[in-house]
């Protein structure tokens, strides 16, 4: 007999860490399963949350992990023939983890690629597999939760199945949206190749129906971004790429969760890749951080001099460009500016270009680097986040762990973690409202500014640093859903 006060949560996704980890959905996939089987039946109305992650066993996944065990083999249906899956077991940190391989998991070592078609063959199998995978273990789950385009179509799926078959009568589906532009478009023909016939929901465009995202969404019992201001932002013309009007018409089924951070894993006074731990009762070694900086970019060693960080991937999104046009406006002021990232090789060229102008005051380190960037959390003053939206974002929670300042565009996540309002006394960093080189500039002098009033910028990096980002809060957001859509 099921026990009704326990909430099985299949929690579907194309990556997590520490198995394999590409982007920001590797660190959610990753910690908010753990931190939701975590949680005490007293923070969830005296309920308790099983919740197992399902990810492809993609090949650069450890095939030599420990306890892992063949648990099922069965077969997906095709409309040219049964595909055959594979189901693996394992735990990572306390969380069961189901890895399933198919023919188009094991050709591909890619975990995204720029064939999207070909990503969405493999992806289409294993969210069906992931699906008839619970019935082939016989655990009955009370929600399905997957993750942005390559897991939608198990959340449609879901909603076809719930209707022919009684194992999944009582199945509800979350699907979480972590960045809406990335629909998926382009995965028209494996769609109609798994034999799903175009989406009937009378609110979709006409575009979105063959589309996997969308499709999802027309299906999911409730619709989550990473952020609550994103969640409204997506209702917006703006923001909400061309779903807004049906987006409007289901705003009752969504909303958003603000991510977190595992703050054992982002911690300065134990992280080994920092030249000298620190914690706000040794503060510091923070500046011995900066001068350490200072050193290994070849800038001059001066603590009074604000020393200004970017690390982000090099996009259009992130608004670097923005912040580019900005420096240049305020150059004949006292600062050092180091860029990390790759990406764009256009918005690169203009980092160059930056620090070909400013020679003794502009550093580009165009690589991918986590160890630096680490490094440059410890050791900055400011952390520039210019963008022009941002679903949630995890750097500013990152850098203000580290006592470092962010100075961010207030769009979606930024706007609900940097507080920026005068006179108040959780302020914790600077916000500026126009995607504009001018409006940056405005912000920036005034930050600059601040950093000079030595007790009043310590008070904002006590406040960043004392910013409640764990994925407990967010996790018992996350169980609240759960137990309503249970309840339903």
């Amino acid at each position: 007999m099921k026990d009704s006060s326990k909430i099985n949560v299949l929690y579907v996704a194309s990556e997590a860490a520490p198995l394999i980890k590409v982007g920001g959905l590797g660190d959610v996939a990753g910690s908010l399963p753990k931190a939701l089987r975590k949680l005490l039946p007293s923070q969830i109305n005296g309920s308790s949350i099983d919740v197992r992650l399902a990810i492809p066993f993609h090949s650069k996944i450890n095939q030599k992990l420990d306890n892992l065990q063949l648990i099922a083999s069965y077969f997906v249906n095709h409309p040219t023939g049964q595909i055959q899956a594979r189901a693996f077991h394992t735990t990572v940190d306390d969380v069961p983890v189901y890895l399933i391989e198919g023919s188009s998991i094991l050709t591909d070592p890619n975990v995204y690629t720029n064939n999207t078609l070909a990503d969405a063959r493999k992806y289409i199998f294993f969210s069906l597999a992931a699906i008839e995978l619970t019935k082939q273990i016989n655990w009955n789950i009370d929600i399905l939760h997957a993750n942005d385009w390559h897991t939608a179509l198990s959340v449609y799926e879901m909603k076809l199945r719930r209707t022919q078959d009684p194992f999944f009568l009582n199945t509800k589906s979350v699907l979480s949206m972590h960045n809406l532009p990335y629909m998926g478009s382009g995965a028209d023909s494996a769609v109609q190749e798994f034999g799903f016939s175009e989406c009937d929901c009378i609110n979709l465009p006409d575009w979105g129906r063959h589309i996997p995202l969308p499709i999802g969404m027309s299906a999911a019992d409730q619709l989550l971004t990473v952020s609550p201001s994103y969640a409204k932002e997506i209702l917006t013309p703006e923001y909400g790429c061309g779903l807004q009007d049906f987006l409007e018409s289901r705003s009752d089924t969504v909303s958003g969760i603000l991510n977190g951070i595992d703050e054992q894993t982002w911690d300065p006074s134990t992280d080994a890749t920092i030249h000298f731990n620190f914690n706000q009762n040794k503060f510091e070694n923070r500046i011995k951080n900066k001068i350490a900086l200072q050193t290994e970019f070849g800038l001059d060693r001066n603590e009074n001099t604000p020393l200004i960080i970017l690390i982000s991937r090099m996009d259009q999104q992130k608004g670097i460009d923005i912040a580019i046009n900005g420096l240049r406006l305020v150059m004949d002021l006292s600062l050092q500016v180091i860029f990390l990232g790759t990406g764009d090789p256009f918005i690169e060229t203009s980092c160059r270009s930056l620090e070909a102008e400013f020679p003794e005051k502009v550093r580009a380190a165009l690589r991918f680097d986590l160890n630096l960037s680490r490094r440059m959390y410890a050791g900055g003053d400011i952390l520039l986040i210019p963008s022009r939206y941002e679903p949630c974002g995890l750097t500013q929670m990152i850098a203000m762990r580290y006592g470092c300042v962010p100075l961010a565009r207030a769009t979606g996540g930024l706007k609900d973690t940097v507080v920026d309002i005068p006179e108040n006394e959780s302020n914790n960093g600077f916000l500026f409202t126009e995607a504009s080189a001018e409006s940056f500039a405005q912000v920036m002098k005034r930050a600059i500014k601040t950093f000079h009033l030595k007790d009043e910028w310590k008070k904002l990096q006590i406040n960043g640093m004392n910013t409640d980002f764990s994925w407990e809060k967010s996790a018992i957001e996350y169980a609240k859903i759960y137990t309503k859509l249970k309840g339903e």
